[in-house]
């Protein structure tokens, strides 16, 4: 649910705490001893683990131009929101400014409009704020799971997580600008750029009428503190229920379009199959595509890894998260007989119904040998996680039915 922040910082403050985390010197990543094993079917599995990057804890390096860090998963048991400094980071383009002038910093919003816009952030902060917690997931979260393995980056299920978002309706600052009859969509890009001369900037765009919903916001804050500079400072696009794709970072410029945007990052890259899980066989060609759009809901295991030992006999404690992905959490199953019977989990209450909700159960175990959970969820629209993965030559929009094999000993 959408709301007005309960606690309103005050411009001053605001202005204050960035200046802080604006002025941030280059870093070249360090590779710590340390690793993850992201037991990637595919392989290879195992990712340094860094704390080189500016306001970043211990995070798994998949890549460090552009960045591209996930999250340890154990951070997610943790609690539902997921902690600033370890939030997974993921950029398109090398070139991203490691510092901002919060004075001098500008918001466009330009185009299909009748009037021109330049937005201070001190403009930003004066207009009415509103709160929302949401999942910000990568496109190819669990990419690397795929089977067979396609190209691009090879995440674990670390590539997601969830923030309590402050910041301003989308639909007031558009509404200021004017937005003219017959607008089609709204496109936003930010400070990053390519690294070579003629490559495309990334920009993404949203039908005018989801861009006015009322729930697409540009967020300042993330979690009660000024955007980490690398999750998009000083203004973040927040598109609740949608892929992070559309999360413009650095936000810097809105174009109000009066037809359908045919930038490459809309016409040709995240696309997927118009097919039902976006689905299609290893092969296939020539079926009609989409761009990429709503999540699907997830759930997963936080207080267990594959082949932990268990004790034989007992009462086992699980616990775990899930969202629904373009809406709520219905209802959380699990499973001890590989999907042959399925149990309600109990649900904690909910904070948001795009974000993370916590779940839990009691299992007791066998007397031996080994035993393999398993957890679904069905969101508020009645669709539940598949049993078998989905396969599309983008690794994108990946919810088969998590498990987690454990050791009876």
């Amino acid at each position: 649910m959408t709301r007005y922040a309960a606690s309103n910082l005050s411009r001053r403050r605001f202005l204050r705490a960035a200046s802080l985390f604006a002025a941030l010197p280059p870093t070249c990543p360090a590779w710590a001893d340390a690793s993850a094993n992201l037991d990637l079917p595919g392989g290879p599995s195992l990712r340094s683990i860094t704390t080189a990057f500016p306001q970043k804890g211990p995070m798994i390096l998949q890549r460090s131009r552009p960045p591209l860090l996930e999250t340890p998963f154990e951070v997610f048991d943790r609690g539902v929101f997921t902690q600033n400094d370890q939030f997974f980071v993921r950029w398109h383009w090398a070139v991203i400014p490691t510092d901002v002038d919060v004075a001098a910093f500008r918001l466009a919003v330009r185009g299909y409009v009748n009037q021109t816009l330049s937005l201070s952030l001190a403009d930003l902060l004066a207009i009415p704020r509103v709160e929302i917690a949401a999942v910000n997931q990568c496109s190819g979260n669990s990419r690397g799971l795929f089977l067979p393995r396609v190209p691009g980056a090879q995440w674990g299920n670390g590539a997601m997580g969830n923030a309590r978002w402050t910041g301003v309706r989308l639909r007031d600052v558009l509404d200021r600008a004017g937005v003219k009859a017959g607008a089609v969509a709204a496109r936003f890009k930010g400070l990053d750029d390519p690294v070579v001369d003629g490559a495309p900037k990334f920009m993404k765009s949203l039908e005018i009428d989801h861009a006015r919903d009322g729930e697409v916001m540009i967020a300042f804050q993330m979690n009660g503190e000024p955007l980490p500079l690398l999750n998009g400072f000083p203004l973040r696009l927040i598109v609740p229920g949608w892929y992070s794709t559309y999360w413009v970072k650095m936000l810097n410029e809105i174009e109000v379009l009066n037809a359908p945007d045919d930038n490459y990052w809309m016409k040709t890259a995240y696309r997927i199959p118009d097919t039902p899980h976006a689905n299609v066989k290893p092969g296939d060609n020539g079926f009609a595509t989409v761009p990429i759009n709503r999540m699907a809901p997830r759930s997963f295991f936080t207080n267990l890894t594959n082949d932990a030992k268990v004790k034989p006999g007992t009462s086992l404690s699980v616990r775990g998260i899930a969202f629904g992905g373009d809406c709520g959490v219905a209802k959380v199953e699990w499973s001890a007989d590989r999907g042959a019977t399925w149990r309600d989990a109990v649900l904690n209450p909910d904070d948001s119904k795009y974000g993370f909700r916590q779940w839990n159960a009691l299992i007791g175990v066998p007397s031996s040998g080994t035993l393999t959970l398993q957890a679904r969820c069905t969101n508020a629209n009645g669709e539940t996680q598949p049993a078998e993965p989905n396969w599309n030559a983008g690794g994108f929009m990946r919810n088969a039915t998590e498990s987690v094999r454990l050791v009876i000993a």
